[in-house]
């Protein structure tokens, strides 16, 4: 049987150990010798003894944290952990997955150590870190201690669907590799029914999408302005100098009048008013314009219903400089005005050099 040595108490939010918890690094030692903050008067005596708010005194601040918000995940394996990990992460949090729960103390450390710019943190643990989950609910009883805010969701399924959703991903179940899914689960459950009785919040994920689940959690879990928003990206580019990378959504603009040939307009790009009315002399910029719009409306709706994370919208022409950026520009600022939007616009190729012809 391994054996789990007692964990040293966590720092809280304030800087402060709990009261009456000494550090196990603040035990004397024979050889230590005084440090130059100890002074000490002709008796030996320490010159903060008596005086709790010198240097060392158990009222002394030891930090200043910035970290208001842990949450801590697990559940059972399949459940759906992933899943919800990808919510904080899209929602800004300090993600880490996987993480043995004598580790997860060591990383609370750090976030509230002097100069940790965390402020809001997850982490998931589940069976894979084996014996460690009797470390795992000792963290957990340091944290109600703490004047930390802190959540532990646990993620639950019927035995039938965790079943079925190892089957079809083919993977072995972490307490079973060699044996059956159903023989790991029930193993399972008995190492994760004492933390199902210490959760904030129990989800179960028997009939409940990826999507539906993310809503969910984000419900549940975040700040209302912070869940279900989609980081939407415009970005322009000229097929000249190759096809865009990581777009979501593609759309070639070179039916539209090309400025290049206009000796005067050559040398500006779309963001100048003189490009964007050549553009849309002929009309046909307008009657785009009313198509995509209707288009766009009705997709990003969708993928901001489905939890949908991030989008790349590419636009683009022959050379990336005029057509594609005036449009690309136009979008950008459309969708900006709709909530749950994060919008941002990027030009890949508008510093490019232009030739004579294009």
């Amino acid at each position: 049987m391994a054996v789990i040595r007692p964990l040293r108490p966590l720092l809280g939010a304030s800087g402060r150990r709990p009261a009456g918890e000494p550090d196990a690094t603040d035990e004397p030692d024979a050889t230590d010798e005084p440090d130059a903050t100890d002074t000490r008067d002709a008796a030996g005596r320490s010159a903060t003894a008596g005086n709790p708010g010198a240097a060392g005194g158990p009222d002394a601040p030891v930090v200043q944290s910035r970290l208001r918000e842990l949450v801590v995940i697990t559940g059972f394996s399949g459940a759906g952990k992933s899943t919800a990990m990808n919510v904080f992460e899209d929602a800004g949090y300090f993600c880490v997955d996987n993480l043995p729960p004598e580790m997860i103390r060591s990383l609370i450390e750090l976030f509230v150590h002097k100069g940790s710019k965390v402020e809001c943190a997850a982490v998931a643990s589940d069976v894979r870190g084996g014996v460690y989950f009797e470390a795992l609910r000792a963290v957990v009883d340091e944290l109600d201690a703490l004047g930390l805010t802190h959540h532990l969701l646990f993620l639950e399924a019927s035995e039938q669907t965790l079943v079925t959703r190892f089957q079809e991903t083919r993977r072995r179940h972490p307490l079973a590799p060699e044996g059956s899914v159903a023989a790991g689960i029930a193993s399972e459950r008995a190492l994760l029914e004492p933390l199902r009785s210490r959760a904030n919040l129990v989800i179960d994920t028997t009939d409940l999408s990826p999507a539906t689940l993310r809503e969910k959690i984000a419900d549940e879990l975040l700040p209302r302005k912070a869940a279900g928003r989609l980081a939407l990206t415009f970005t322009s580019f000229g097929f000249k100098h190759g096809p865009p990378r990581g777009e979501d959504l593609a759309f070639d603009v070179r039916f539209l009048a090309n400025p290049h040939y206009e000796p005067q307009l050559r040398e500006l790009t779309g963001l100048d008013e003189r490009v964007l009315e050549y553009i849309g002399r002929d009309g046909r910029l307008q009657e785009l314009y009313v198509r995509l719009h209707a288009l766009l409306d009705f997709l990003l709706e969708q993928y901001v219903a489905e939890g949908k994370a991030h989008l790349v919208i590419a636009i683009g022409c022959t050379g990336g400089r005029h057509r594609s950026v005036a449009i690309a520009e136009h979008l950008a600022a459309r969708y900006r005005e709709w909530d749950r939007l994060d919008v941002a616009v990027s030009h890949r190729d508008i510093d490019k050099l232009t030739r004579a012809s294009e």
